[in-house]
């Protein structure tokens, strides 16, 4: 491993054990970091090795100091050029969220923007549809992704950075629907977050990067982070490459750049300039200004009062008894995760600039974070599982059926799973699922961020709330047909009907597009067996209808086979989704020409019977192949797989 220790900052030498030593600095101020600097090195070189991710950069900072930083592996495969936390450029990818939420709560504090004003009251060059009269969306709600927009990546991203639009025509031409009241419940959104950006510019005169350049970067001497796109030539010549694994080695990714600016598209960062920004957040240091840092740390929604909820773009994800307020970032080849303990004044940065096997680097920055506050906060981890184990066998009820448990069984769906756009596919694979045990608690399948855990049991506490059996977390059902959980306070989950749940859903298109498989192969061979026993040929209008079967089994065959192939490599369907790629416009107009032949099929199958073409049994098996399109359809339509 290529590994490149911070030239000019100091490492106390209790941060390692171990062979490797580093200059000792003054940390009487700092907590005891004692071993963090080993467990930081074994697991991300460990990483590295085992999830195919080319490079990394960590930074820790406490006390007011970085003291740790250093780089891993690679930031180009080709050159080999070593990753080195000073220089390299990486996008920050969501991270960049909380850098606009500051700048939001600079002009708040200054009194030129009202946090519970409608959004309209600063826009220019367009407004927000009213979709919910009475119910404006407010420039809070932005901050703490409750404005109710639906999520619609598809196409937001460019290959190249020349490409980009202006920011107020992107969000103009690109507002997607409002789906729920603002307020109501909290659904990650891109758009609102890159609203929130552009409310900057039009309340401070100044292009948006500008803004960002001048009263945030500048003051913190952030002087390697931008907005602008394409980035200067000197943060263009340091930048990281991103990486998918391909075979034995990697391939190179695209859609890092795009309109949604103020959310990280396009923006890059050292990682010591985030730490930077890290230190002046929990030093709330007045160069952001009077205010800034505590109203931007300071919770302003949750979902249920017995749990955490959102400050401006930061998530509460406690941990270890420590409030920790938590982001994320995610484009195309690079991952970071960021983490600050405001009470104990410590913040941690990590970022890959690979997308590792199945994704998982969007998770190992995840695990890296909780092995450090576990390591930084042993006794109060001990603790924390020893209420665990309390609750599960002192304080948990007696083995007796809540009588309303029932009512929190089923399937869910994320709020952040799109009406309206292609990207609603994504609940067909992608939910969660309730079970009901006999001892009176629950199984849950889908809810943990981590890979590798699939069921959680659930202890209840009473009025809907349970805890984690053996674990950390707890969830809450609201009444109301969602529930909510200490996992993502970004995402509610809503109960669906027998009807929309996926496990009716997922028989149906697979069964439907097996039918019509089937069809495919049979109905050749049966017409080729009739010619070579000399039997007469039907009539033209029945050999039309077997040709139509043919025809929509090719269809339904070929859409298949072309989704597996695209979503086979999740971090590859990730880069065509945000990209716009044409494949996801084919694979919708092969559905709807399948649409069109269906309405053939069953005018077929009518015909079939009351003109007596072919024995019965082909006319059961034409009618079961009608029924299977259909089959196939009504899921395709549900998931906005067809042209409307």
């Amino acid at each position: 491993m290529w590994t490149t220790i911070v030239s000019g900052i100091t490492l106390a030498a209790s941060l390692m054990t171990g062979s490797v030593s580093h200059p000792a600095t003054d940390t009487t101020a700092a907590p005891n970091l004692t071993g963090i600097g080993s467990l930081i090195d074994q697991t991300v070189t460990a990483q590295l090795a085992k999830d195919k991710i080319p490079g990394a950069a960590v930074v820790v900072v406490a006390g007011g100091k970085t003291v740790y930083a250093q780089g891993y592996g690679v930031a180009d495969t080709a050159t080999d050029t070593p990753v080195d936390p000073v220089r390299t450029e990486f996008f920050t990818g969501s991270i960049a969220k909380v850098f606009t939420a500051t700048a939001v709560a600079q002009l708040i504090q200054q009194g030129k923007i009202d946090p519970h004003a409608d959004v309209n009251t600063y826009l220019k060059g367009f407004r927000v549809t009213d979709t919910f009269p009475g119910h404006p969306v407010t420039v809070e709600n932005l901050l703490t992704h409750t404005g109710g927009f639906d999520d619609d990546p598809v196409g937001a991203a460019v290959s190249d950075p020349k490409d980009v639009p202006p920011l107020g025509r992107y969000l103009a031409d690109n507002e997607p629907s409002r789906v729920r009241p603002p307020g109501t419940l909290a659904a990650y959104d891109n758009y609102g977050a890159a609203l929130a950006g552009y409310l900057v510019e039009c309340v401070s005169g100044e292009p948006f990067a500008q803004y960002m350049q001048d009263h945030l970067f500048g003051p913190l001497q952030m002087d390697a982070s931008t907005f602008l796109q394409p980035h200067p030539p000197a943060i263009q010549a340091n930048l990281a490459k991103g990486y998918r694994p391909e075979g034995s080695g990697w391939t190179a990714e695209n859609g890092q750049y795009g309109g949604w600016s103020p959310t990280g598209a396009g923006t890059v960062a050292t990682a010591t300039d985030v730490g930077k920004f890290m230190m002046a957040q929990l030093a709330k240091d007045p160069r952001l200004g009077t205010g800034v840092a505590d109203l931007v740390q300071r919770q302003h929604f949750t979902m249920d009062p017995r749990l955490p909820g959102m400050a401006y773009f930061f998530e509460e994800r406690p941990r270890d008894g420590q409030r920790i307020l938590f982001k994320d970032g995610d484009v195309p080849g690079f991952h970071g995760d960021m983490a600050l303990l405001p009470d104990r004044d410590i913040g941690v940065y990590v970022v890959y600039n690979g997308d590792g096997t199945d994704g998982i680097a969007g998770w190992d920055g995840k695990a890296l974070i909780n092995q450090v506050v576990d390591k930084l906060f042993p006794t109060a981890g001990a603790g924390a599982s020893a209420a665990a184990a309390a609750t599960t066998t002192a304080t948990a009820p007696a083995p007796v059926k809540d009588p309303k448990l029932d009512s929190y069984t089923g399937s869910y769906r994320s709020d952040r799973i799109s009406r309206g756009a292609v990207t609603r596919v994504a609940g067909l694979v992608s939910f969660v699922t309730v079970i009901e045990n006999s001892d009176g608690t629950l199984t849950t399948n889908g809810l943990s961020q981590n890979p590798k855990i699939g069921d959680q049991r659930w202890i209840p506490l009473g009025s809907g709330e349970f805890a984690e059996q053996g674990g950390r977390d707890r969830l809450v059902f609201d009444g109301h047909g969602h529930l909510a959980t200490t996992i993502d306070p970004t995402i509610a989950y809503y109960r669906l009907a027998w009807y929309n749940s996926p496990k009716l859903h997922l028989p149906m298109l697979y069964g439907g597009a097996g039918i019509l498989a089937t069809g495919l192969l049979a109905f050749p061979i049966l017409a080729l067996v009739r010619r070579l026993r000399g039997r007469p040929a039907h009539s033209r209008w029945a050999r039309n209808a077997r040709v139509l079967a043919w025809v929509s089994g090719l269809l339904a065959t070929g859409f298949v086979i072309e989704l597996l192939t695209m979503t086979g490599d999740s971090n590859a369907f990730t880069e065509k989704v945000m990209l716009g790629s044409p494949s996801l416009t084919l694979l919708v107009a092969v559905n709807t020409l399948l649409a069109v032949c269906t309405v053939g099929l069953i005018a077929g199958s009518a015909a079939a019977w009351r003109l007596g073409w072919w024995r019965p049994v082909g006319r059961l098996a034409y009618s079961v192949t009608a029924t299977g399109a259909v089959s196939f359809l009504i899921v395709a339509f549900t998931y906005n797989l067809v042209w409307p």
